[in-house]
């Protein structure tokens, strides 16, 4: 496809779109799903498809070679030796994700993941004084021979590093900086007091006054006040060498994980850094696995919900789901899962990114997409290890929602998390990923859609009787059976450190897919026609499931609401 004879741009749209739902590489409703976030974000077709996770990279870029009658290139037809990258930066290739992969015929054929993209094409013209020609490639690829050329340019850059590039006098002076006793105190201090207070992040956000510290305890965001700027990149690096991650780089964002020894029990912390105006930014996420039980009625379960849950995992050749946002609890609630399941008699395994807790007695895998160790790919060799159950991180594009559910129907418990609002919402989210309603029909036996609600601190809550206008509104008399209804209102004492909160629990919404619900699936109804059938059945709203926490005096309908009002 030749610049300025590439034809129209919404013409080649719509080949794409028409060859996608021809081969039944995406339903209509996720193409309408795309188009609704691309004019959300304004953002391109292609973009918006791999954003949502609607289907794989590899599957999308051969599609639309096919479409568009483009050549496909993979990563080794992208060579050191590019031409022109005297005219085209490396920091303008990278983001518009193009390569310059060769002159043939009089034209540079320029690799694009987004072969769309009329700019970049445009731009490479006008930069090269040259005819294009344009051919496919996946992000993945640009991103890794972009990389290469980085990297090969390193020594011939050296000399033109700026301070935030990372030269050798730059990490010995921070690592002076790290080791610095008021440094060391203050980091072993701040950890000491997350862990100590039930925090489950701790947050470092660079100001112009310093490193603004704030630790998240049951879900709110709690401020501990400003490490000054003398000590603020001390702190950073300190937390670096700690978790094992390069010191100097300051430019690009890194991720690690440390094991520490605070009161004599093992915590683990997963460390994320990011650049950001005034410094870098970094979350440490607490795993202390001597905080968290793995067990249902700890977590909040109710005996109803526990025996139901029981029941899902004791069918074969069945896939259970569970949904939530992130920070809902939704991996310590598949962990809880697998501590129901005879570890001794059967074999476990896991596929997650990143593994959260060590379990005893299961093969426990993490992912690392930059080798090609995705979870697809995971999980098709693990499958090929005879495992009994099947714990997958997160299903996160059509790939893995494929093989999971062939798992599943190959005589697999297969248990994942999936990104939705409710349980409903998830069968229309695989068939989002392109798996069949008759297989969706076959395989899944079970959703549970959850949400974390702080708890009262039973010392200081104050009971108070249910005004009429809450009641009406939120129908607390149908979910009390009747009777005076009494709620409860946060006091404040110190043993909840005067918040009226102490420790959360789970909220749970949980669909058995009966028959009647299969029959519906099989007629690709909508979550709504779902939703009304399985609470026809017995299944609860996320809303009154927490409500019904609220009348038991465990939260506050304030907190209901908060976290779970849509639901």
């Amino acid at each position: 496809m030749d610049v300025g004879v590439a034809g129209d741009l919404g013409e080649a749209e719509g080949r794409l779109i028409r060859h996608l739902l021809d081969r039944k590489l995406l339903a209509a409703s996720a193409v309408a799903r795309a188009e609704e976030a691309r004019r959300a974000a304004n953002e391109a077709l292609i973009p918006a498809l791999l954003t949502l996770g609607l289907i794989g990279e590899d599957v999308l870029a051969s599609a639309a070679a096919e479409a568009l009658g483009l050549p496909l290139l993979g990563r080794d037809d992208l060579p050191l030796d590019a031409p022109f990258l005297d005219r085209l930066p490396l920091r303008f290739l990278r983001r518009v994700r193009a390569f310059p992969a060769r002159v043939e015929d009089g034209r540079l054929l320029l690799a694009l993941a987004d072969p769309l993209d009329h700019f970049a094409v445009q731009a490479a013209a006008l930069a090269t004084d040259m005819a294009i020609a344009v051919a496919v490639v996946t992000p993945a690829s640009i991103e890794a021979a972009l990389a290469r050329l980085e990297e090969a340019a390193k020594p011939a850059e050296a000399v033109s590093q700026d301070a935030t590039s990372g030269t050798p006098e730059d990490a010995a002076r921070l690592r002076d900086q790290a080791s610095e006793a008021p440094v060391v105190r203050h980091v072993n201090s701040l950890i000491l007091q997350a862990v100590e207070s039930g925090a489950s992040d701790i947050h470092l956000e660079s100001t112009e006054a310093g490193l603004r510290t704030r630790l998240r305890v049951d879900g709110v965001l709690k401020d501990c006040g400003t490490v000054p700027q003398a000590l603020g990149a001390g702190v950073v690096s300190r937390l670096k060498i700690m978790a094992r991650l390069d010191v100097a780089e300051r430019r690009l964002p890194q991720d690690g994980r440390m094991r520490l020894a605070v009161r004599g029990r093992d915590v683990d912390l997963r460390v994320s850094i990011i650049p950001a105006l005034d410094g870098e930014g970094v979350v440490l996420r607490i795993l202390d696995r001597g905080a968290v039980s793995l067990d249902f009625e700890a977590l909040g379960f109710a005996p109803s919900e526990i025996a139901a849950l029981r029941e899902l995992l004791a069918q074969t050749s069945r896939m259970v789901l569970v949904t939530g946002p992130t920070g809902s609890g939704k991996t310590t609630t598949l962990y809880a899962a697998l501590g129901s399941v005879d570890r001794q008699q059967l074999k476990v395994c896991t596929i997650e990114d990143p593994v959260e807790y060590r379990l005893e007695g299961i093969s426990q895998v993490q992912v690392r997409p930059q080798i090609g160790l995705t979870f697809p790919n995971a999980l098709r060799a693990m499958l090929r290890h005879d495992p009994d159950v099947m714990l997958v991180g997160e299903i996160r594009d059509p790939e893995t929602a494929e093989v999971a559910v062939q798992a599943a129907l190959t005589g697999h418990l297969v248990l994942a998390t999936l990104h939705t609002n409710d349980a409903p919402s998830a069968v229309t989210r695989l068939m989002d990923l392109g798996v069949p309603e008759y297989l969706i029909a076959s395989v899944l036996r079970g959703v549970l859609a959850q949400r974390l609600v702080r708890t009262l601190c039973a010392a200081c809550r104050e009971p108070y009787e249910a005004p009429a206008p809450v009641v009406e509104r939120l129908g607390l008399d149908r979910i009390a059976g009747g009777g005076p209804i009494l709620l409860h209102r946060p006091g404040g004492c110190p043993a909840c450190g005067d918040t009226g909160y102490r420790g959360r629990t789970t909220v749970l919404q949980i669909m058995n897919v009966s028959p009647g619900l299969r029959d519906l699936v099989l007629r690709r109804a909508d979550a709504g026609s779902l939703g009304v059938m399985a609470e026809r059945e017995g299944m609860l709203s996320l809303q009154a499931a927490g409500l019904a926490k609220a009348l038991a005096g465990i939260t506050t309908v304030e907190e209901v609401l908060r976290v779970a009002g849509g639901g």
